[in-house]
């Protein structure tokens, strides 16, 4: 687990940027995203509120590992649009984010550079007023136990602090809770050393 990366920047909550030049408009909404299925339904809703726009160029990262990213022109000159979003994210080192510039033409174009430079600003001022957080990838389990060692796993549940995101309590009793990736092998080793406890890998969207 040494090598996993588990923190990373994204931003808190949606924000909005905006870029005027020689009568175009560019219009940036950054959102903080967790998967495909979020980035699609972001971009559909944009499009469907901003029929009348020429152009709805975006970009997007997801994950840690740096692999998982898309930038897209939509219909603008090759990497004058998405290229330029995209690398504002890559230079912020920001990830789980998506940035959509909506563009309404003003009749005089801009060429490539200018087209370069619209894209990236109108990113930055949407980055420029949004937060900023540090966040953590964390993994889900379930931990399944005889409630006569309830008092051995609510020690480990404190002393790690552990997220706790469901509970149970009965003859058999199962907590489900949330950690750090890097914490993940020394937490389920603490809990499966205590006698009846089954630790179970919870799948998340």
């Amino acid at each position: 687990m040494a090598n996993i990366i588990d923190i990373y920047n994204t931003i808190e909550n949606p924000s909005e940027g905006i870029y005027k030049e020689k009568g175009s408009k560019f219009i940036a909404y950054a959102y903080p995203v967790y998967s495909e299925d979020q980035i699609k339904e972001h971009v559909r809703k944009l499009k469907d509120e901003y029929y009348d726009a020429r152009h709805h160029c975006f970009a997007w990262q997801l994950g840690t590992d740096g692999l998982k990213y898309r930038a897209n022109d939509d219909g603008e000159p090759s990497g004058s649009a998405g290229k330029p979003i995209y690398g504002q994210l890559r230079s912020l080192e920001l990830t789980n984010i998506l940035v959509v510039v909506v563009r309404y033409f003003g009749g005089t174009k801009l060429g490539v550079p200018g087209l370069i430079r619209a894209y990236r600003e109108a990113t930055v001022d949407a980055i420029n007023n949004a937060s900023i957080v540090e966040k953590t990838v964390n993994d889900f389990y379930s931990v399944k136990f005889d409630y006569g060692v309830m008092n051995d796993i609510m020690k480990v549940v404190k002393e790690e602090n552990l997220n706790i995101t469901n509970q149970q309590f009965d003859l058999a009793c199962n907590i489900e809770f949330s950690l750090r990736q890097t914490e993940v092998d020394k937490v389920i080793n603490r809990l499966s050393k205590i006698e009846s406890v089954r630790c179970e890998y919870i799948i998340t969207k």
